[in-house]
């Protein structure tokens, strides 16, 4: 092979050619305490539903156990800075909120079609063999990133950057090539806990530790059941994802606008109407999120996300959108447009909605639903509450 450190270098180029923002190296390794952090948040169940995440536990815990062959690794960062704060939408609250990085095209796509780019050109031009990561293998992405000095893990547990804030996606390449490696970065992060005291669910039992299960991109994406009560409130408006902990890092003050079409928000995903996503079907929701990582979730559970958001509103004249779901072939949005209607309607109207629903019901689970709507001390609340621990580690 030619000189290994003008072939880093050559790579490096060429990534940032086909429209990556950082190309970065590193050995295809990781200390133990990377295994052993994944183990604790792993053994705590602080994964909640996630249990991709435990079935190949051991390969995550080292790109070596994932492939043995592999000597380095790149990590590719992808800049995806919104245009606007996305703070600001949070304040309409009769208009969802949905997570910066889904408002266009799932950025898996984007990035797996340049990475088999770069890897093609690679494997053309200096042999070896290699093979290409999008978030979706048992590799730990972030503590690889901060090991290649893309950036470090932040008390939010997610990459920050000092040229691009907290907006990253970050893709890797692991090959058999050996390659000069990059510096690590350093931990930036100071006193700083902004990103801890924003959380609306309290998803940080402490500096570096994220508990999944509080967290409301877990909540609102891989959550498959009914939302604990006591997580509903904190959710406000958002609908999918929350970038509050992203958006308030100091390092975004640094941090350039997305340069791209596809990384941009599309116009139709930024504050749209409550009523309007309360009233997709299936086909609907379908139609409006093709392309959109937000069609993975499917309509049930977005709707149920919605729901939610309307129960937060405090908007009375949401109450028809909500009413009409009562009527839903999907317990799950049933249960959620019960939920709303307890909070935003009127004693009368909620008894009478019960008086009418209530008796064709045979969902357990929605039951449960009308009798804390019409009364919240008449049913024990503990079925659907929160019984995160707030104890242990999970940097990962």
């Amino acid at each position: 092979m030619a000189d290994p450190e003008r072939v880093r270098e050559a790579i490096r180029e060429k990534a940032l050619a086909l429209g990556f923002d950082g190309a970065h190296f590193t050995a295809a390794s990781l200390p133990p305490e990377a295994g052993e952090r994944l183990n604790a948040f792993l053994d705590q169940n602080r994964h909640g539903e996630m249990d991709w995440l435990d079935a190949r536990r051991d390969e995550r815990a080292s790109p070596g156990a994932l492939w043995r062959d592999a000597k380095s690794a790149i990590v590719l960062t992808t800049n995806y800075g919104p245009d606007l704060d996305p703070m600001e939408a949070l304040k309409n609250r009769s208009a969802g909120v949905i997570s910066v990085y889904a408002r266009n095209r799932d950025y898996h796509d984007i990035i797996k079609k340049r990475l088999k780019k770069l890897g093609r050109w690679m494997a053309e031009t200096y042999g070896g063999e290699l093979k290409v990561f999008v978030d979706t293998a048992p590799l730990m992405e972030k503590p690889l990133a901060g090991r290649a000095g893309a950036g470090w893990q932040g008390k939010h547990t997610n990459l920050v950057s000092r040229e691009f804030g907290s907006w990253l996606f970050l893709g890797a390449i692991l090959t058999t090539m050996e390659l000069p490696p990059d510096a690590p970065e350093d931990d930036h992060c100071g006193s700083c806990g902004n990103c801890l005291d924003i959380c609306p669910t309290d998803a940080f039992p402490a500096p570096y530790q994220l508990d999944a299960r509080r967290c409301i991109s877990y909540l609102t994406i891989e959550h498959k059941g009914p939302i604990p009560h006591d997580l509903r409130p904190g959710m406000g408006n958002r609908i999918y994802g929350c970038d509050d902990c992203l958006a308030v890092c100091p390092w975004n003050k640094f941090a350039a606008k997305a340069r791209e079409t596809a990384l941009h928000a599309r116009d139709d995903l930024i504050s749209p109407p409550l009523a309007d996503l309360a009233a997709l079907d299936d086909a609907q929701f379908r139609k409006l999120f093709s392309g959109s990582p937000i069609k993975r979730t499917g309509r049930d559970r977005f709707v149920r996300n919605v729901a939610i958001a309307i129960g937060n509103s405090g908007d009375r004249s949401l109450v028809g959108a909500v009413e009409n779901l009562l009527h839903d072939a999907s317990a799950l949005v049933r249960g959620a447009a019960i939920w709303a209607i307890g909070r935003i309607a009127d004693r009368e109207r909620v008894a009478s909605l019960r008086n009418t629903h209530a008796p064709q019901e045979r969902d357990a689970d929605v039951q449960q639903e009308w009798a804390l709507a019409v009364n919240p001390d008449a049913a024990d609340q503990g079925r659907y509450s929160s019984s995160a621990s707030a104890s242990g580690t999970s940097k990962i």
